[in-house]
């Protein structure tokens, strides 16, 4: 997906997630964006779990050495909207 279209999608998503209170699990290697869209984040690494938790505390407080390098690894100046 293109910028535009991305931000309508994820935008859509979260307006319905909002409205109706669903579960989605969505799969991304985009660290801003599953940052933007999620509540909860499950990091994996080569099909195992490094790290399940509240989407924030992940991002700030990560607990595995590859989920830090994973959170460095995100360009600044990106934030949740």
């Amino acid at each position: 997906l293109d910028v535009s279209v991305q931000a309508q999608v994820l935008n859509l998503l979260n307006d319905l997630k909002k409205e109706f209170g669903f579960t989605a699990i969505f799969i991304s290697h985009d660290l801003s964006v599953v940052r933007y869209i999620s509540d909860r984040i499950m990091v994996m690494q080569k099909g195992k779990i490094e790290e399940i938790g509240n989407a924030e505390d992940v991002y700030n407080h990560p607990a595995s050495a590859y989920t830090k390098s994973l959170i460095a690894s995100i360009p600044k100046g990106i934030t949740k909207g």
